[in-house]
Formats: C-alpha cells, sequence, structure tokens
C-alpha cells in the first residue's frame, strides 16, 4: 500500500500537484471571467429566476426540471470536499489555502457557466431516450479536426473518449472511494459502528437508488441537498457564535498571508505560498469540481429550450457548494483553533516519517529545517535501520513526523498491549507491515477528524461530532449517487447504453471496498483522476471559446424579442 500511495504522489507532482495545472485552471477562470464581462455577477439574478422556473416552457425536452439537475450537481460536488477537504487544505496549507478556495470557486462560477452551456447544447439522446450529455458530446461534434482538402479527423471522437474513461475513473477515484472512506471513519469515530458495516449498508441504499437512473436519482437528491444543507449550515453558525470573539482573528489570518504563507504556529510547522496557494486551489477544484467537466453531464439532463439558460443554473453550484459551505467550513476550523493543536490520535502509517535526529519545533533552526522539509525545499536526514521499542516506547534518538507535525507521547501498541521489540525502517518508512502495530499519540489532525474536533469546540460539545458525522453520511452519500450517474453516462458515450448495468455494480463494490481502505490512499487517487478529467475539458472550453460568446448572445436576442419588459445584459 505504501508503494501505491507513493506512485499516485510520484504522478500527482506531475499533474495536478504541478504549477502548470493551476495555472490553466485559474487561467481559463479569469480568462472568461474577462472576455464574457463577468458573467457570474451580471448573470447571477437572472440565474435564481430560471431556477424557480420562471421561464420554462412545456416543449422542453429533458428528463429532470432545472431545480433537480441543479440539486443533482450540487449532491456531486457537495461532499467530502465541504467537510473534510477544506479540513485537508487548511492542514497542508494554513488559513491562506482557505482564501485561494474561495477564488478558485469565484473563478469557476464562470468556467462552470461556459461548460454546462457548451454541453447542454451538443447533448444527445441513447437509446433507451435517455438524455446523454457531457463535455464528451462536445468534443466529438466539435473538436474535430479539418485538412486542407475538406476532411476531417475524428479527434473530436478521441478526445471525448478519453475524458469519457476518466469521468469512469474520477467516479471512483471522487464520487466514490473519498466519500465512504470519509463516511466509514467518521461512523467509527463517532458511533463505533465497524468501518465494513457502514460500507455493506450503505453499498445496499446506493444500489437501490441508482438502479433507478437520473430521474430516480433527480428525485432524491432535489429533497436530500437542502435538507443536508441546512442542518449543516445550523450546526457551522453554532460553533462560529460560540467563538464569537475569534471570528475577526480568523477573518485577518485568511487574508494576511495569501502571498507569503502562513508561519509556523502551535503545532502547524508553516506552509510557504506555494504550497497554500497549490492546495487552496486543488481543493477548491475537488470540492465545486468547476472546469472539470462533471457537472455539466447532470445539467445536460435539464429540460431547457436554450443551452445558456441552463448554463446560467450552473453559476450558482460553486457559489452555493464553496463560497457559502466551504466557507463556513473554514470559518469553523479557524474561529475554534484546532487546526493548529495536536490532539491525540492513531497514526495512519503512510502519514508517519522517521528522522534520523531528535528536532524541537521551538528551537528556530529546527523549526526552519522542518518547514522547509515538509515544503519540499530542502530535505532532512530520514531514519533507516531498526528501531528498538520497549513496552511501547521508542528508545532510539529519532523524530516522528505525523499529518505534517512533529509527533509527541508516541505510543506503539500491537494488539492492544505497548508493544516491544524492532521495527524496520527504510528512508523513513516503516517497511515491516507484517507486525500489525499500532502508533497513537498527538499530533496535528486533518480531514473529516480535525473538523469533527471543531464542532465540539462550541456550545454544542459532544454533540457537534454527531453534526459532523450525519453531514458527512449525507454529503458523501448524496456525492456517490451523481458521481454513479456521470460514470454511467460516460460508458453510454463509449460502449453503449446497455452496459450501464455492468459499471453500476462494480461502482457500488467499489464503494464497499473503499469503505475499509487507507484514507490517504484514496485521497491522492483523486487528486490524479480529477486532473484527468480536467486538462481535456479545459482546452476543449478554450478552442471554442468564440462559440459560447457568440451563443450567449444569440439567448439574449430570444430573451428581448420573448420579454422585451425586462431588463438584459
Amino acid at each position: 500500500m505504501q508503494q501505491l500511495n507513493d506512485i499516485f504522489l510520484i504522478i500527482h507532482q506531475y499533474i495536478a500537484g504541478n504549477n502548470w495545472f493551476i495555472f490553466l485552471l485559474l487561467g481559463t477562470g479569469v480568462f472568461f471571467t474577462c472576455y464574457l464581462k463577468f458573467p457570474q455577477i451580471r448573470y447571477f439574478s437572472h440565474a435564481l429566476r430560471i431556477v424557480k422556473g420562471k421561464y420554462d416552457k412545456e416543449t422542453d425536452k429533458g428528463d429532470t426540471s432545472h431545480f433537480q439537475a441543479l440539486a443533482t450537481a450540487l449532491s456531486g460536488t457537495v461532499g467530502t470536499g465541504n467537510i473534510a477537504g477544506v479540513a485537508l487544505a487548511v492542514h497542508l496549507g494554513g488559513p491562506a489555502a482557505l482564501f485561494w478556495m474561495l477564488m478558485t470557486a469565484f473563478l469557476g462560477m464562470c468556467t462552470k457557466f461556459v461548460e454546462v452551456t457548451l454541453s447542454h447544447k451538443y447533448r444527445d439522446f441513447d437509446e433507451k431516450g435517455m438524455v446523454a450529455g457531457g463535455p464528451m458530446y462536445y468534443m466529438k461534434k466539435r473538436l474535430n479536426i479539418r485538412l486542407k482538402n475538406g476532411k476531417r479527423i475524428k479527434t473530436g471522437y478521441w478526445i471525448g473518449g478519453f475524458f469519457a474513461i476518466a469521468t469512469i475513473l474520477s467516479s471512483f477515484g471522487t464520487g466514490s472511494l473519498p466519500q465512504v472512506n470519509s463516511i466509514s471513519n467518521a461512523m467509527f469515530a463517532t458511533f463505533g459502528i465497524q468501518h465494513m458495516v457502514t460500507g455493506a449498508v450503505l453499498s445496499v441504499l446506493l444500489a437501490l437508488i441508482i438502479i433507478g437512473g437520473i430521474k430516480r436519482i433527480a428525485q432524491v437528491t432535489e429533497k436530500l441537498v437542502p435538507f443536508m444543507a441546512i442542518i449543516y449550515f445550523l450546526g457551522a453558525i453554532a460553533v462560529i457564535a460560540s467563538n464569537y470573539q475569534n471570528i475577526i482573528p480568523s477573518f485577518i489570518t485568511m487574508f494576511r498571508d495569501i502571498f507569503t504563507g502562513t508561519a509556523a504556529v502551535g503545532g502547524f510547522l508553516g506552509a510557504g505560498f506555494a504550497f497554500a496557494f497549490n492546495n487552496g486551489v486543488n481543493r477548491g477544484l475537488f470540492s465545486n469540481e468547476a472546469g472539470q467537466g462533471s457537472a455539466p453531464i447532470a445539467h445536460a439532463a435539464a429540460k431547457a429550450h436554450e443551452p445558456v439558460s441552463e448554463g446560467m443554473v450552473a453559476i450558482l453550484e460553486p457559489f452555493i457548494d464553496t463560497i457559502i459551505i466551504c466557507f463556513l467550513t473554514g470559518m469553523v476550523l479557524l474561529s475554534s483553533g484546532v487546526w493548529n493543536e495536536k490532539l491525540p490520535n492513531q497514526f495512519q502509517q503512510t502519514d508517519i516519517e522517521i528522522l534520523a535526529d531528535y528536532y524541537y519545533e521551538h528551537n528556530e533552526k529546527d523549526l526552519a529545517d522542518l518547514k522547509n522539509h515538509l515544503n519540499s525545499k530542502a530535505k532532512v536526514a530520514l531514519f533507516s535501520g531498526v528501531l528498538q521499542v520497549q513496552e511501547g516506547q521508542i528508545r532510539d534518538k529519532i523524530s516522528i513526523i505525523h499529518a505534517r507535525s512533529l509527533a509527541e507521547n508516541v505510543k506503539v501498541r500491537k494488539g492492544g498491549q505497548p508493544f516491544s521489540g524492532e521495527i524496520t525502517v527504510t528512508n523513513g518508512r516503516i517497511t515491516d507491515r507484517s507486525a500489525n502495530l499500532t502508533f497513537t499519540g498527538n499530533s496535528l489532525i486533518h480531514s473529516a477528524p480535525l473538523s469533527t474536533a471543531a464542532f465540539t469546540r462550541s456550545v454544542l460539545g459532544n454533540a457537534g461530532q454527531y453534526v459532523v458525522a450525519i453531514a458527512l453520511l449525507l454529503f458523501a452519500f448524496s456525492t456517490a449517487i451523481a458521481w454513479s450517474y456521470y460514470g454511467d453516462r460516460s460508458v453510454t458515450y463509449l460502449i453503449g447504453a446497455k452496459y450501464v448495468v455492468f459499471y453500476r455494480i462494480i461502482f457500488v463494490l467499489g464503494f464497499f471496498l473503499a469503505s475499509f481502505t487507507d484514507t490517504t490512499i484514496i485521497w491522492n487517487l483523486s487528486l490524479i483522476t480529477v486532473a484527468f478529467m480536467t486538462v481535456p475539458n479545459l482546452l476543449g472550453l478554450l478552442i471554442l471559446r468564440k462559440e459560447v460568446k457568440s451563443t450567449i448572445k444569440d439567448y439574449w436576442t430570444g430573451f428581448k424579442k420573448e420579454h422585451p419588459e425586462k431588463r438584459i445584459w
């Protein structure tokens, strides 16, 4: 598992973890925001009227209403990224990462408007009469290369095929694996329910829902999304209000270090600008999926006579998902103070790194060395050899980094009892997995456990953990529902609707298996699959930029004729 995790990390460094990916993502959002003159602001109120069904027509074709399509797309984006993802971003990059998440969302409102407009414009209907849409269809129809002799090379078909394959992979890496993994961890930590039991129960529910296709999915999500959003919103407000004295300081810390990175504070060893920027943008994308091309698959099913109108509905997604919900999570983490506090926890071995010397985080030189090490600027020496352990205590002069912090009060156990013996370590990593050892101690925590800890620092007390557990259950489960639809539409594009049933079986099976798989590996896999979808979609949007602009112009021309009394842009 460690080797597999290392492979994922290496791949991620060259794709989603590299600066070129960040600049492509943000650059596309900046370009279309300027090119279309800030549609995320100008069309916002119009989008609200469309969602209410004010301009619907009986002749509109599709499988869902505007609100159902929005709810389905939101169920796909409002997931672990809003609870665990925000906590991971702040854990990695500090408060500044939250700012970059919000900036990604603002630009993403425009990107999502563009991608949904194009995808809805070129949607198809499959052999069963259901809508089949998404970026792969505009790619197939509009990204073919025309030769000088007039012939066309079907490059669009192959680009669309690559996107569809990436979507299927991402339905596991984004929609299935990390979602149920976070749920099962939360259920175990909160209620003591075994991971496998949680996975089995939810897998059965998932199968019962997705077998009905988009119409049943839409019926579930239009009720589930508002309910879960209200629960989480009220819980988050209770936490922030309980820590009211920290609201303004927390807000200041988010903006103070956006161009410098966050300095060391508490157990947090510091993060440079590049690290905060990179993780904020990546987590922002994971949360709202703007530019990834997933939401257009759900919106393609909406009943609409104009593709631009559905594109406007999509503007609301990143606003609700990231600017509201993720911001609330971030303020909960910052105002409660748990983001830089070492807490008792059981270590995940893939998060453990053993250093060859003893480091003290209050020593300025040690602190600088550790910060450079964690930010990949200058590595410190890693331990290789055999650790001597007696009655659960490590006797060697070493330091252990867990969750990007110096671990304290480390204890080693086997079968619940203090361990005595030897542990083989190679380049800072534990290589002897056969001993089934558990490491406990005090360190920073991240993902869902960090959000859970934050919610308990309020008037809610221990009940706060139940709010997070229930919200995470609803958020993550709804995401898996939506992503199953994204995957089955991609299967339809590649090999036809009759093979969708096989995909659904594999999807549910993967959902179950991921409930008891290592969290770190799940997150690192998801980062890769997100990039495989995003890159071809963003390039396609940029290539078709002129068509997008002309399509918007045509929409407003027609709207003015039908509604001359309305103000248009």
